[in-house]
């Protein structure tokens, strides 16, 4: 086998086997995806693989973080912070439920989607937090958003937001794609909005 791409630097060989990661998953489902058959893919050897990660979950797990990562937009210019922050939410969210890696796991290996809806953040949820923590705080400073814990706040925007990534097919028939994300962007503005109807607040 040849090796000459293990003659690149760390992040570019990285980057081969994250991407032969995401073929092979696209090809054949997470469970029938091998590290052997990545390493094939990537033109690399499988001690190149096994130095960095243990199991193809792992692979898999670096490769949603990247993926996300691709989707999240910045909050930046005059824009009030809660005007960019909703429509980042909905637009993530919208390209989460469309994107083909993220569904093709979802339907072959719901089990490592669940870990990380369940049991606990994924690093790519982290990611999600730690930003949305940072909006929620320059919104307050804006006065865009109402005042609480901004890494309590951006938790339960995860929350609302993925599930409406995960459950969107259970309501789909009441609710399509398009109505959906409109409803998704009311959710998520009116709970950032700084002033709740007094029944809330008490």
């Amino acid at each position: 086998m040849s090796s000459c791409n293990e003659g690149s630097d760390q992040s570019t060989v990285d980057d081969l086997i994250l991407d032969a990661a995401r073929s092979c998953v696209l090809d054949f489902g997470l469970r029938r995806t091998t590290l052997a058959e990545v390493a094939r893919r990537a033109g690399v050897s499988r001690p190149t693989v096994y130095r960095r990660w243990p199991d193809t979950r792992a692979v898999v797990a670096d490769l949603l973080t990247r993926e996300i990562h691709v989707v999240i937009p910045g909050i930046v210019g005059d824009e009030p912070a809660r005007i960019q922050l909703v429509r980042a939410v909905v637009e993530v969210a919208t390209g989460m439920r469309e994107h083909p890696l993220y569904m093709k796991i979802l339907r072959s290996d719901p089990d490592l989607i669940m870990t990380y809806v369940i049991e606990r953040l994924g690093t790519s949820q982290r990611e999600i937090v730690e930003r949305v923590s940072l909006a929620v705080a320059a919104g307050q400073v804006d006065g865009s958003i109402r005042v609480g814990d901004p890494a309590h706040i951006a938790a339960m925007v995860l929350l609302i937001a993925q599930s409406t990534v995960q459950s969107a097919g259970m309501v789909a028939e009441v609710l399509p794609a398009d109505e959906l994300s409109a409803e998704l962007q009311i959710a998520i503005d009116s709970y950032l909005a700084p002033e709740l109807a007094p029944s809330l607040a008490q």
